[in-house]
């Protein structure tokens, strides 16, 4: 039978019954079964007093009544008018009740509205026994509680909670307690008045019962309403009696959880504070007890925090003196669970300057060098909270020496404490001089694998701190050195929106790094995002930053991506325009382009103005780089024409003083070396096609130096003038337009600015390079708008 909470000095039965119990020689049980059925009422009661004896002696004699058919006529003669058959019956369906086997065939029987039947006050206080005990063991299944339900069975079980003998309580309880695990059922424990009948068991002298009742109250306590009638009825002050009571110290752990509960609630936690009972709580967390019991009154705080309203009324208690003091007792699972009540504290900001002042961040950043990875994570936990957006928090926290520490939990091998440390110094990192201190104990080489984690907040922590730290220059260098270039691009492909979203802003921080722009280009950046900028869900500004940012140290493959180079894109050596890029198209690389087979595709035109000394430098780098002595290292053509028509812009377009001069000189310089003006009408007769076949043929390559063009059209001519006034220092932009139309941007003032008579805006204006070279189309009229569209 179930545990029964009499003693064994009590008395089992509640009435002495005069009959000579049924002879077991001779009587088989499956002879004892038959009787069941038999109409005499004597040999009824005798019969089920056997079968009771008989199921008591164990679970394997228990299935074999089962087996012999004694379930069906137990469950009739439940109900019989006798009074003795009724009892007796009841106690062998107790007993037998709590086999599996039987619970499993009494699920198929629809017995529980007769066991309900029999729970009334005026039922003998044994059926009452055995009949919760019936219910006891059917309860834990879900069918069955919504049967229990259904038949209206709760209010009995809670007049029962009342009843004299200690195991129908235990029992009735039991049911409850299964019964409350649904919502409906808290909620009509609340209406039928079942709080002061809970409360009264925990002056319980059998602690199971007040266990029971405690579990029961952690359950219902849970609902708002419930919590009022709780709070009404003295509960709150009834658990500190307990908690105040070393001798209950086995119900410490079980009256917390209700206490939090209780305390959840701003409403209550404002009245139980008028009250008293907050101090009283704060007492009890700091008075010397079981670690046990201590770690889960500190999780009652942590609970308690949950809520603003109620931080703020735990600050007011000064909750953070409390906590401090928690942080130096030697057991760690008090250290583990007084780190996360600050961290959740650590959302009241005036509790971020409370633990501050206390000396509270030097005492977690010490617990970093614990073993323990719960309260390494844990701290770890707070240290973020307590450092996000408060600098000096974070500078007290590098102090105390807590950069170093967790740089070094970076190569941890739990992921939430990973995650912690990365967010803790992304918000350290702020401050320069916490930043150059981060850095110096290898933050960054420490990134590097957490950036290739599955789980998401340690990339999104990771990938955040990298920003911040990404700021400086030597870092920058040291990431790719550290190969974390790579890892960082093959986050682009992620589709969780934070990962990406950081991925892009750590990606863009990078790019203003050159070498770490073009890296990043050769690991599929480029082509990565404009896929994401191409697609509805996963394009953001973030990824059109970075997209930005990469194509501004890449300025072929933005020319050929967006058809566009401001007046602050400076054309340099190794510049090539390869035409217009189809969106999600990947633009090769230069050197790709050299050395593919001449074909009939467009050629791809390539600015080089380096001088014979900085190719002898760039051909002993090449030749230090080469993996094998017997590779000859690719390097861009010579172009002599162009380096000359640079001297020569230098030399006459510089020393003019007027903009407008020097424009209108420069452009004829770029006429002249293309061929010279061409009418609008004799366009059709220029030989520029040929001529750039004629070229590609004698270079055997698809890649043409500009400087080598003598018949130029728009596209060429507009490349030129923004090369050559890149090098001389004048401003203008490169725009492309329809096939092989180009063409260039210049601001300029109107007037003569020698006679201060220079207007207050500049003027657009578009260059004429190939009609009427140097003159200057204002932007936007019908000239200009000619001249852009033929």
């Amino acid at each position: 039978m179930g545990k029964k909470v009499k003693k064994e000095s009590e008395t089992p039965c509640k009435e002495t019954l005069q009959f000579e119990p049924l002879p077991v020689e001779g009587k088989t049980p499956a002879t004892v079964v038959l009787l069941l059925s038999c109409p005499e009422e004597d040999i009824l009661v005798k019969a089920c007093e056997a079968i009771h004896t008989f199921a008591e002696k164990g679970d394997e004699n228990k299935v074999s009544l089962l087996g012999l058919g004694a379930l069906e006529p137990l469950c009739q003669l439940i109900t019989h008018n006798n009074k003795l058959i009724r009892r007796n019956a009841f106690m062998a369906l107790g007993i037998m009740a709590t086999n599996g086997d039987i619970k499993s065939a009494l699920k198929k029987i629809d017995v529980i509205p007769s066991i309900i039947d029999k729970l009334s006050l005026e039922e003998d206080i044994v059926v009452h026994d055995f009949a919760t005990l019936c219910l006891a063991s059917l309860s834990v299944d879900f069918a069955c509680k919504v049967k229990i339900s259904d038949n209206n069975g709760l209010p009995p079980l809670i007049q029962l909670l009342s009843s004299p003998d200690p195991d129908v309580k235990k029992n009735s309880l039991e049911i409850i307690f299964n019964l409350v695990q649904d919502h409906q059922s808290r909620l009509a424990l609340h209406e039928l008045g079942g709080i002061p009948p809970l409360l009264e068991l925990l002056k319980s002298d059998f602690p199971v019962i007040q266990h029971l009742a405690l579990k029961t109250l952690q359950n219902v306590t849970t609902d708002t309403d419930t919590c009022n009638t709780f709070r009404e009825e003295q509960g709150f002050e009834k658990l500190m009696d307990i908690l105040s009571n070393m001798d209950f110290h086995d119900l410490h752990a079980e009256a917390l959880q209700v206490v939090a509960n209780c305390l959840s609630d701003s409403k209550s936690l404002q009245v139980i504070h008028k009250g008293g009972g907050l101090t009283r709580l704060m007492e009890f967390v700091l008075t010397p007890n079981l670690p046990e019991i201590q770690s889960n009154a500190v999780k009652c705080i942590a609970r308690v925090a949950q809520s603003s309203e109620n931080r703020k009324l735990l600050h007011e208690q000064n909750v953070e003196k409390v906590l401090v003091e928690l942080l130096s007792v030697a057991d760690i699972s008090v250290k583990t669970a007084t780190c996360q009540a600050v961290s959740i504290m650590s959302f009241h900001l005036a509790s971020k300057d409370s633990f501050r002042d206390l000396n509270g961040i030097p005492a977690v950043v010490q617990l970093l060098n614990n073993e323990s990875l719960k309260l390494k994570e844990a701290a770890t936990q707070a240290l973020s909270n307590l450092t996000h957006g408060n600098q000096l928090n974070a500078f007290a926290a590098y102090e105390a020496g807590g950069d170093k520490i967790l740089v070094q939990q970076l190569y941890g091998s739990c992921r939430r404490t990973v995650a912690n440390s990365a967010d803790a110094l992304g918000n350290m990192a702020g401050q320069e001089v916490i930043r150059c201190s981060i850095l110096s104990h290898g933050a960054i080489q420490a990134l590097v694998e957490p950036l290739q984690s599955t789980d998401t907040q340690v990339l999104i922590n990771t990938t955040l701190c990298l920003t911040v730290l990404a700021c400086d220059t030597e870092a920058r260098a040291e990431l790719q050195s550290a190969g974390g270039l790579h890892p960082l691009v093959n986050l682009l492909r992620s589709y969780h929106k934070e990962v990406l979203h950081h991925a892009c802003l750590a990606i863009n921080v990078c790019a203003s790094d050159v070498n770490a722009a073009v890296e990043m280009c050769q690991f599929g950046a480029l082509e990565m995002l404009q896929e994401i900028n191409l697609s509805v869900n996963r394009r953001s500004r973030f990824s059109e930053l970075a997209m930005i940012s990469l194509l501004n140290f890449n300025l072929s493959v933005k020319y050929s991506l967006t058809s566009h180079l401001a007046s602050t894109d400076i054309i340099s050596d190794g510049f090539y325009d390869a035409g217009k890029a189809h969106a999600g198209q990947r633009i090769q690389t230069l050197e790709e382009l050299s050395k593919q087979p001449v074909n009939e595709h467009r050629k791809i035109i390539v600015v080089n103005t380096a001088t014979e000394k900085n190719k002898k430098d760039d051909k002993q780098k090449n030749e230090t780089r080469a993996e094998s002595p017997t590779e000859k290292p690719w390097k861009m053509m010579d172009d002599v024409s162009l380096q000359l028509l640079v001297n020569e812009a230098k030399k006459t377009i510089l020393p003019l003083s007027d903009e407008r001069e020097q424009c209108a000189a420069l452009a004829r310089l770029v006429s002249e070396a293309m061929g010279g003006a061409v009418e609008m009408e004799k366009l059709h007769e220029f030989p520029w096609v040929l001529h750039l076949s004629e070229l590609k043929f004698q270079l055997q390559s698809n890649v043409v130096p500009i400087g080598l063009i003598s018949r130029g059209i728009y596209c060429h001519r507009a490349l030129l003038f923004k090369c050559l006034a890149d090098c001389i220092g004048m401003s203008c932009t490169l725009e492309r337009g329809e096939y092989s139309q180009a063409w260039n941007e210049v601001l300029l003032f109107n007037g003569n600015p020698s006679m201060n008579e220079r207007s207050s805006q500049p003027y657009r204006y578009i260059v004429d390079l190939m009609h009427q070279p140097g003159s200057l189309l204002t932007a936007n009229t019908p000239a200009a708008v000619q001249y852009q569209t033929i």
